[in-house]
Parts: C-alpha cells; sequence; structure tokens
C-alpha cells in the first residue's frame, strides 16, 4: 500500500454551497462521499486507498503540495 502521508489537501469554501466529491479508485470511477461546505468552512481531506479523485463544485480556495488555486467562476 502506498504511503499517503503529504497527499493532503485543504478546502475553503468562498461562497454558500460549495460540493465537495469524493471518487473512488478501480476500474469504474463512481462518487463514494459528498460534502457541502457554506461559505468560511474549511475541509482537509486526504487521497487514500479508496479515493482516487476529488472533484468540487462552486468558488473554493484549494492549497495542496503543489500550490494554491480557486475554484469556480472566472470574474
Amino acid at each position: 500500500m502506498k504511503n499517503n502521508q503529504n497527499d493532503f489537501i485543504m478546502i475553503r469554501a468562498v461562497e454558500d454551497g460549495v460540493n465537495v466529491i469524493g471518487l473512488t479508485r478501480g476500474s469504474d470511477t463512481r462518487f463514494h462521499h459528498s460534502e457541502k461546505l457554506d461559505k468560511g468552512e474549511v475541509m482537509i481531506a486526504q487521497f487514500t486507498e479508496h479515493t482516487s479523485a476529488i472533484k468540487i463544485r462552486g468558488r473554493a480556495k484549494i492549497v495542496t503540495s503543489f500550490g494554491e488555486m480557486e475554484s469556480g467562476n472566472e470574474a
């Protein structure tokens, strides 16, 4: 099993109703978990043997070991 200790991301909602969706690994990619964040709420997520991708819908600040970015509408 791969060591995932450094594979954390921080998601901070910039608006109400930001959806964070965990997607599974394997031959069929599926949703396995979702959370809804309101403005100012923060979620720390980790990639695991079950989570291969995280989809974020809405305006949020995302911080990873690769840098910072913001999701949502471009103005």
